[in-house]
């Protein structure tokens, strides 16, 4: 069976909730998966697994946060070829750049060769009640449908 893990940086909480609602979408489609904050381990890591989906929330319009830095900047010493990535996030509407740190990691991921899934999951703030199913649906499709990847 494929490891899997689900990666977040999260501030208040919201980016971390849509961390879990994916992990519950993929636990229900009998899927194995861990959980982790990315302050709580190196980015070599996702070496160990089959497929990974990162979260990060946006500071300000469209940076990275800095206690995802080291995670990012780690990213540079690996070879992802072969491992499947998505990205997902929180951001703030009131700024130009709307999860703009979702769109930065997903490009790093690519310069890394990864394959990235296509599709971004963002959310503004924390998950409404109805969004909360379109983020199990995100995590049950990465690991079960083979994403597209670009």
């Amino acid at each position: 069976m494929a490891k899997w893990l689900v990666a977040y940086a999260s501030m208040t909480g919201n980016t971390e909730e849509i961390a879990e609602l994916i992990v519950e979408g993929i636990t229900a489609s009998g899927h194995e998966t861990d959980l982790k904050s990315v302050t709580d381990f190196n980015a070599a890591e996702v070496l160990n697994y089959d497929g990974f989906m990162i979260g990060v929330y946006t500071w300000g319009d469209g940076e990275l946060p800095d206690e995802f830095l080291d995670f990012y900047e780690e990213l540079d010493e690996l070879d992802l070829n072969g491992k499947r990535a998505a990205v997902f996030g929180s951001g703030d509407t009131s700024y130009e750049q709307f999860c703009g740190a979702v769109d930065l990691t997903a490009e790093k991921l690519k310069e890394r060769g990864a394959e990235v899934s296509p599709e971004k999951l963002k959310i503004e703030y924390s998950p409404l009640e109805q969004e909360k199913e379109t983020c199990r649906d995100f995590g049950r499709r990465f690991v079960t449908a083979g994403a597209e990847v670009s």
